[in-house]
């Protein structure tokens, strides 16, 4: 620094520097030294105070809903910003020094150095000012609603069918109010929170403000006002203070004028969104409210436009979403593989089983570990669905009022995944006292049915094939662990139902069970005598019986219910039958039993005697059936009695005149009948008033009469099956008007039959009759040999003048049609159908002439209909044009890789 000063120094630099000295203060160069000290402190310093800050900020800020203050943020970045100037010109100041010369008041480049020297200076004020302005009061402050807040969400699998439904119905303008329903556990509360967090990447409308609540079984409008306010920044002590209508008014007056998405989470009854302040959503404001429940009733008391069901998974997302929880490791195991898909089985696509069960299971390396799983799955025994599943679904249950609740356990005694009969449950429960508001079946099933369609809503029952409903695998669980383990009551549930048993259980296990079912095992015999007067239900249908001892039911005086149905091996019963004297419900169904004894006379308490497909049933002693005074539901169908078979005139009919309906007469009570008729004679016997409006079920096996009239039928009301079977000589079933004192025939028509069978009729050539049934579900048309066509458009024509009325829509409510030989058919009907509800039909053998179905493009549209046929019948179907053809293509499923023809799958529809 101290040599000379070079001539190429310019004039302008030795003029600064002059001016540099003259000016005192503002001698930056000759000052650099002491202010390169000043600045480093005061860095150190600013440096001390961000740090400070920065903590206070933490400190406050991380508190629920708080956020720094923007002044504070402005400050720290500021601060920040500073002090890399600071230590930059530090850093660079050994070279600027160097630049110096004698004595540290002139520089080799003069401009350079006086500029850096002055930014030393200036920097150093700078950042005391900036220090002087970090005292503050405050450091963060109540964080206000922002349009979305997204919420944290476990990435499970998730149905896009489901998501997509209702992200479509929330963007249309028409939909104002959306439901989701569905069964604990199921993932409702998953999809609404994938539709919250959609709403911050893409909103499929214009929205203000998105609101999440959880409402809870116990809520009440003052917390869920406060819920709701807390979105809104109304969470202070004047809010507090307020009134229900106060808050009310608030949240009203904030939400009057805003766009809003409303997502209410947990729903377990109606919410008066009007005593809540929130304006109820629709077109005109544009506002949205999406909530979940587990019971449909809800959604339709909160006024959804659109109703959605959230289903169980499909056995391909179960597996998958049961392979993340249980993970990779375990699962490469060979055996242990095969094992899990067991077990994920066995959660029946319930993702909250899934994932419990999957957990549960991710360490266990073991494949007897899994084999041990599955037999606990199998006895509803996992200790972790009771400890984290059950209850879950246990609220859904403990909703239910009393009644409901028996009915609904009752369910729990039938086979995993098997299909009950409404019908059939509705009269359990009648003949066990659980339905105490009617006398008579007929009317009880109004209480019955009304149960079935509350536990339906509530997802506790799900709706199977027409007319029945079944229970999923772990709601039946569930049930179970209800009725055997918590309630004291309920604990004489003993179900073994579905477990492969060869024997039934020891006799010493039957004592104390009011309910037993031993359902589709596969036990031949019953030779113990068990103890268990309070034993009210015994289920033993779907075995192999064929001896039942005499003393089996011996100590048995209060059974009320008594199922054999199904043990086709059983050929008669045993003596001890008789001693039943409470027996209400004696169901005999699809056995070989041959006749009937007349000891059962004693059996005064009988409601129910079902005798359907029994065809070995030979003898049925002259006044047994009249001897059942309280007898309500008598049904016997599918029976065959040979022309020439030896005792038949002194069994059944007697000259033509049928004594089982002359004795059918004599019971007071009767009100539900399903009967085979196999004369004209008979069928005249039904048109009594005592019979009118009783017969569900209708079997005509004539086998002299070429025509039927159906319109002089009598009264036909409550017909819900009619099977026409083995009428080889009937030509023709016609409509033809007969005058019947006090029978309007201007109103004629089946309205409640829903199940129609043809069955070796081999002379008819239509069905246009068929047009009196409105409500048919199912139709099936066998072994026909001149069948033409199922609906004809000529004789269609002369219906409504027959009728007097107008033709109703045809076949909107099939679902099933199933055809079978039937070599001369051509047409099931001359024009394209809309059949809305249509998801099956059935083209057996022998049906070559039929080259065209009544489809086009927009038939059975939303629907999944199969279309099931040989493979060379189908590659002769003519469409009506390539769009048709492209429609039905994918529905088609070969005969050949469905069914093995011989096994007679039409039996099963009979």
């Amino acid at each position: 620094m101290g040599n000379c000063l070079p001539v190429s120094c310019s004039v302008d630099a030795i003029l600064i520097r002059c001016w540099d000295f003259i000016s005192g203060p503002t001698n930056y160069i000759g000052s650099l030294e002491e202010n390169l000290g000043a600045l480093d402190s005061a860095q150190q310093q600013l440096r001390a105070r961000r740090d400070d800050v920065w903590w206070k900020v933490q400190l406050e800020a991380g508190k629920p809903s708080m956020k720094p203050l923007n002044q504070v943020l402005d400050w720290l970045s500021k601060a920040k910003t500073m002090i890399a100037d600071a230590e930059k010109l530090i850093r660079d100041s050994p070279e600027e020094k160097n630049k110096l010369c004698l004595g540290g008041y002139f520089s080799q480049n003069c401009t350079s150095s006086w500029e850096y020297a002055k930014k030393v200076a200036d920097k150093h004020a700078e950042i005391n000012v900036h220090i002087s302005k970090g005292e503050f009061q405050r450091f963060a402050e109540l964080e206000p609603a922002g349009p979305v807040e997204v919420r944290p969400i476990e990435l499970i699998t998730l149905q896009g069918s489901i998501f997509y439904q209702a992200w479509s119905s929330i963007r249309d303008k028409n939909t104002g109010i959306i439901g989701l329903y569905g069964l604990g556990g199921v993932g409702k509360t998953t999809l609404l929170t994938h539709i919250n967090n959609k709403f911050s990447t893409t909103p499929p409308i214009d929205i203000d403000i998105v609101i999440w609540v959880v409402v809870s079984k116990d809520y009440t409008v003052g917390n869920l006002q406060d819920k709701v306010g807390e979105k809104m920044g109304f969470s202070d002590e004047s809010w507090k203070n307020k009134t229900v209508d106060q808050k009310a008014i608030s949240i009203s007056g904030f939400l009057h004028k805003k766009r809003f998405v409303l997502l209410m989470d947990d729903l377990w009854e109606r919410v008066d969104l009007t005593k809540v302040g929130i304006p109820i959503p629709n077109k005109e404001n544009g506002s949205k409210l999406v909530f979940t429940t587990r019971f449909l009733e809800v959604c339709g008391e909160m006024g959804a436009q659109k109703k959605i069901k959230v289903e169980c998974l499909n056995p391909e997302q179960a597996w998958e979403l049961f392979q993340e929880k249980v993970g990779d490791e375990t699962l490469n195991h060979p055996e242990i593989r095969e094992l899990a898909k067991q077990v994920a089985k066995q959660c029946g696509g319930l993702p909250i089983a899934l994932i419990t069960i999957g957990r549960a299971m991710s360490c266990k390396n073991k494949p007897e570990d899994w084999e041990y799983a599955i037999k606990m799955l199998h006895r509803s025994a996992f200790p972790k669905l009771e400890k984290e599943v059950y209850p879950l679904l246990k609220f859904s249950y403990d909703s239910l009022p009393d009644t409901m609740k028996c009915c609904f356990l009752y369910c729990c005694l039938y086979p995993e995944d098997h299909t009950i009969s409404r019908k059939s449950l509705v009269e359990y429960w009648f003949c066990e006292g659980l339905l105490n508001e009617f006398d008579r079946v007929s009317e009880a099933r109004l209480q019955g049915y009304s149960i079935i369609n509350s536990l339906c809503s509530a997802c506790l029952l799900e709706s199977a094939d027409e007319g029945c409903v079944k229970m999923h695998d772990v709601i039946r669980d569930m049930a179970l662990w209800i009725a055997c383990e918590l309630e004291a009551e309920e604990k004489k549930f003993f179900a073994k139902a579905g477990v492969g048993l060869t024997k039934a259980p020891e006799a010493r296990k039957w004592e104390g069970v009011r309910r037993m079912s031993l359902m589709e095992n596969r036990v031949e015999h019953l030779t113990e005598t068990p103890t268990c007067p309070n034993l009210q239900t015994l289920l033993l249908g779907y075995n192999r019986l064929k001896v039942i001892g005499d003393s089996f039911f011996q100590c048995m005086s209060n059974l009320r219910v008594l199922n054999l149905s199904f043990n086709r091996g059983l050929r008669e019963l045993p003596e001890g039958v008789s001693e039943l004297v409470s027996l209400e419900c004696l169901d005999l169904s699809v056995t070989s039993i041959t006749e009937l004894s007349i000891k059962l006379k004693s059996l005064k308490n009988l409601k129910v005697l079902d005798l359907a497909y029994t065809p070995e049933l030979r003898r049925i002693p002259r006044h047994l059936i009249s001897s059942f005074s309280k007898l309500q539901i008598f049904r016997l169908t599918g029976q065959i009695f040979p022309r020439d078979y030896p005792e038949i005139d002194n069994i059944l009919t007697v000259d033509g005149a049928c004594l089982l309906m002359e004795e059918l007469k004599c019971l007071e009570h009767l009100n539900g009948l399903s009967i085979q008729i196999h004369t004209a004679s008979d069928l005249q016997i039904l048109s009594f008033l005592r019979f009118e409006g009783y017969i569900e079920e209708l079997y005509l096996n004539f086998l002299e009469s070429k025509v039927l009239n159906v319109i002089s039928l009598p009264n036909m009301n409550r017909v819900e099956t009619l099977q026409i079977v083995e009428c080889g000589n009937m030509e023709e079933i016609k409509l033809e008007r007969i005058q019947i004192p006090g029978f309007p025939t201007s109103s004629f028509s089946f309205k409640m039959l829903s199940k129609v069978g043809i069955r070796g009729c081999h002379k008819l050539r239509d069905l246009t009759w068929l047009i009196l049934a409105p409500n048919l579900i199912s139709l099936s048309v066998v072994r026909c040999s001149e069948m033409e066509e199922i609906m004809s458009e000529e004789k269609l024509s002369e219906v409504a003048d027959v009728v007097g009325s107008p033709c109703p829509c045809i076949f909107d409510k099939l679902q099933l049609l199933h055809l079978h030989s039937l070599p001369e058919l051509k047409s099931i009907y001359w024009d394209a159908l809309p059949f809305p509800r249509l998801n099956n039909i059935t083209v057996w053998t022998d049906c070559m002439k039929l080259k065209k179905l009544p489809l086009n493009s927009e038939s059975a549209k939303g629907n999944q209909l199969m279309i099931i046929g040989p493979q060379v019948w189908w590659e002769m179907v003519e469409w009506t044009d390539e769009a048709t053809r492209d429609v039905f293509l994918p529905s088609f499923f070969p005969l050949e890789t469905m069914f093995d023809p011989n096994t007679g799958i039409l039996d099963d529809l009979y």
